[in-house]
């Protein structure tokens, strides 16, 4: 048994919260970047007591949202100080606000306990999460005997909708213990995860990360090897990691990232691939670097210089398997490619450096 937890992090996108807001004849119209706009015609008529016939919102090109612009927070700002002055209102949020008052995705705390014989079989497996959320709790692994519980706690800030949602904080906790369990047996990593698992589609995508990256489980000194995979959505990714790490992790360099990924029929490759891409870069930061830090009770990662995002100096060689399955419907692939870049890292490190860390981020 094991526990594994994740920091609060921020979306941080290029664009921070921004809207326009009119009024004309007691109909409201809004300019808004944002990912939701209905919810957010919702919340505009019910601050404003009107019908949402009543209420406009007009979204035009978004610079980055990441599941963090659900809400209609400025939009309602604009609108009330547009009503005041009788004039249109364009309210911009500076960084320090996008920082302090926008929802984060949550931090939380993952306890699993399992069962595994010599041969490497697991028989019983329980994963409880905390706040986080549920998404992509359920293993993928056949056990026969298995508990997944997600608990709702009360939460100091506000929380919320990040790319692939739970699915990266429960896929890095199943994914490390599993990690763990074949370093105790001594079994491979990846012939572990082969052994128990029935989902021939999970198969196939670990099999050619596994090949396209060269598998092995010896590394030279100071290089590891580290592989995760995982479901959701409707999708199928594994992920494979080589890096350097020094023992103290003072230096953690990594070499190239393998992933290769399955969402049954591939409409446009050329999309996939850029979407596939992002998740990988964005999963880096949560991975590596991303927290929300405080002292004294106040917020002090407030502005890009102060909350470290991935560089274009961190991003290492990416290599891509697009598994085409022209037999099964389409899923989606702007979230599943995240979920599987933290445990391949955190496993790796182990591999260089025999530490293992339970928490994102890593270092």
């Amino acid at each position: 048994e094991a526990s594994y937890s994740v920091a609060y992090i921020a979306h941080a996108p290029l664009e921070p919260r921004a809207a326009i807001a009119e009024w004309d004849a007691g109909r409201l119209t809004v300019w808004m970047g944002t990912q939701r706009p209905f919810p957010v015609r919702s919340e505009l008529a019910q601050a404003f007591d009107l019908p949402e016939e009543a209420v406009r919102v007009i979204v035009p090109d978004t610079g980055g949202g990441f599941g963090g612009k659900h809400t209609g927070e400025v939009a309602i700002e604009a609108a009330r100080l547009a009503r005041a002055v009788g004039k249109p209102v364009k309210l911009i949020w500076s960084r320090m606000e996008e920082f302090s008052w926008a929802y984060l995705r949550p931090a939380g705390v993952f306890e699993i306990r399992s069962s595994i014989s010599a041969d490497g079989m697991l028989s019983a497996w329980e994963h409880h999460t905390y706040n986080a959320g549920a998404s992509a709790i359920q293993t993928p692994y056949s056990v026969s005997n298995r508990e997944h519980t997600f608990h709702l706690t009360k939460t100091p800030l506000r929380q919320g909708s990040y790319r692939a949602l739970a699915a990266t904080a429960n896929v890095f906790a199943r994914e490390t213990h599993m990690d763990e369990l074949a370093h105790l047996l001594g079994i491979d990593a990846l012939e572990l995860r082969l052994r128990n698992l029935s989902d021939k589609r999970l198969r196939d995508v670990l099999v050619a990360a596994a090949q396209l990256f060269g598998w092995q489980q010896q590394t030279a000194a100071g290089h590891g090897f580290g592989i995760a995979c995982g479901v959701e959505k409707g999708s199928y990714v594994a992920t494979c990691v080589e890096l350097m790490a020094d023992t103290d992790l003072s230096t953690v360099h990594i070499l190239r990232i393998v992933q290769a990924y399955e969402c049954g029929t591939i409409v446009n490759p050329h999309g996939l691939q850029g979407q596939i891409e992002g998740a990988i870069i964005q999963g880096l930061g949560a991975a590596l670097y991303e927290a929300i830090d405080f002292a004294d009770g106040k917020l002090i990662t407030d502005r890009f210089s102060r909350y470290r995002v991935p560089r274009f100096a961190d991003i290492p060689p990416i290599q891509l398997v697009l598994l085409n399955r022209p037999d099964l419907p389409s899923a989606g692939a702007g979230e599943t490619p995240i979920i599987g870049i933290a445990p391949a890292i955190g496993n790796a490190i182990f591999a260089a450096t025999g530490v293992r860390r339970r928490t994102l981020p890593l270092l």
